[in-house]
């Protein structure tokens, strides 16, 4: 399986890639889509946080702590493009260990392959959440499609094209029954994923 996703897969379902890690996920209903990505690394507090950035421009930072909110982990930004006038997606791959316990040398190897041209397909679980806020306490009232990847398998290979500032491609295993998105909203989902990267311009 190692070897199937040292390149692009071409489709979601190529060498039975979705059976080998099907069986490790709850039973329910998924949509496979298949995502290719530039990931950029992100601190949380630091330039390009989307909890620092455009989380507080929609809900404001919290009312207690009066700071945004903190996500824990570095995390990597993909893609973000509009859905309509009043609704924005934001696309990130969350890893399910830090960065730095990655090995520096299967990295190293992963930015040389891309650096020869190759794709390779990392795997995760997905959710598309979408929110808005319903007391106006930030100056964009839009709603946030937010399509969260958490990785599988292709830990190495995300760090590898941020810092090559190389493409990746992802098998997203899209888990319906776990979603805070309509069925209609999912369903539109493949087709806005399509649209063309851009910002969302906000009055602040």
């Amino acid at each position: 399986m190692q070897d199937r996703l040292e390149g692009a897969l071409e489709d979601p379902d190529d060498g039975g890639v979705i059976e080998a890690f099907g069986v490790l996920l709850p039973e329910g209903e998924y949509l496979p889509l298949l995502l290719d990505v530039e990931p950029r690394l992100v601190v949380p507090g630091q330039e390009g946080d989307y909890f620092s950035g455009e989380q507080v421009a929609t809900w404001g930072i919290d009312q207690f702590w009066g700071l945004p909110e903190y996500p824990h982990t570095p995390y990597y930004r993909t893609f973000e493009t509009a859905v309509d006038a009043d609704a924005h997606l934001y696309e990130f791959v969350v890893p399910m260990v830090p960065p730095t316990w990655n090995e520096r040398e299967r990295v190293e190897e992963y930015v040389a392959l891309m650096g020869r041209g190759t794709v390779p397909t990392a795997v995760a679980i997905s959710t598309l959440d979408v929110c808005q806020p319903s007391l106006g306490l930030g100056d964009d009232p839009s709603a946030h499609w937010g399509l969260t990847h958490f990785l599988l398998d292709g830990h190495h290979k995300l760090e590898a094209a941020a810092t090559a500032g190389r493409p990746v491609r992802i098998l997203s295993l899209l888990a319906l029954g776990d979603s805070l998105a309509g069925a209609e909203d999912s369903a539109r989902l493949p087709a806005v994923r399509t649209q063309p990267r851009s910002a969302r311009a906000t009055s602040t």
